[in-house]
């Protein structure tokens, strides 16, 4: 069956970094377009940053220039590199996979990221 699971997630101090990882099984990830979204408390879920198949990229506002996603499709694992991080940068961060022939969506079970002093 189709895993998505995501890792890297923790406490981290203002102006910290981390890197969160997506390790995907059960699908053929190389025809995947990967995302990670994320959902403060009280808030509704929105797109952080995104990576098509053939590795175009596309970040929300609030992240560009700060986070970085990539992909490693001999690995089939998606990374979101987060610096600066900011305390409103605290959410549950997703993995979702789309695939390309029928939008076909996957999703991971979350990891926490929390930005506090």
């Amino acid at each position: 069956q189709v895993q998505l699971v995501e890792s890297g997630g923790g406490l981290v101090q203002p102006g910290g970094s981390l890197r969160l990882s997506c390790a995907a099984s059960g699908i053929i990830f190389s025809n995947n377009a990967m995302g990670w979204y994320r959902q403060a408390p009280g808030k509704q879920r929105e797109l952080v940053a995104r990576i098509s198949s053939g590795g175009s990229t596309n970040y929300a506002d609030a992240v560009k220039g700060r986070f970085t996603i990539s992909r490693d499709n001999t690995k089939n694992t998606v990374y979101l590199q987060m610096n600066s991080l900011k305390p409103e940068d605290t959410a549950v961060y997703y993995c979702k996979a789309v695939r390309d022939y029928d939008a076909l969506i996957y999703w991971g079970k979350g990891t926490l990221v929390t930005v506090s002093s």
